[in-house]
């Protein structure tokens, strides 16, 4: 079964395929998103890598955590499921 992680404090300039070929290293990555602005185009700062299975997710968050990208030391956690509401608790508009 598929894990996902949760990947933050990225350089900005961090591709999807920067981090794919990073977390390759460690186990098999079923897919490898990098979230960016819909304005700018820029990416956010964080993203999500999705390892085939449980065992290759907590090696990466062994391995990866703190670990230095350009500068900037990794933040790798299990990744919180997605809130189904697109107003992510905000008061309700009818």
């Amino acid at each position: 079964m598929s894990a996902k992680l949760f990947v933050g404090n990225l350089p900005h300039d961090t591709t999807s395929d920067d981090l794919r070929t990073l977390f390759a290293g460690v186990g098999v990555v079923e897919s490898c998103n990098v979230i960016v602005d819909r304005d700018s185009g820029r990416s956010k700062g964080f993203g999500f890598v999705e390892m085939d299975c449980r065992e290759a997710a907590d090696t990466a968050k062994e391995q990866l955590h703190g670990q230095d990208l350009h500068g900037r030391p990794l933040t790798v956690k299990d990744a919180k499921p997605q809130n189904d509401s697109r107003n992510n608790g905000g008061p309700r508009r009818y």
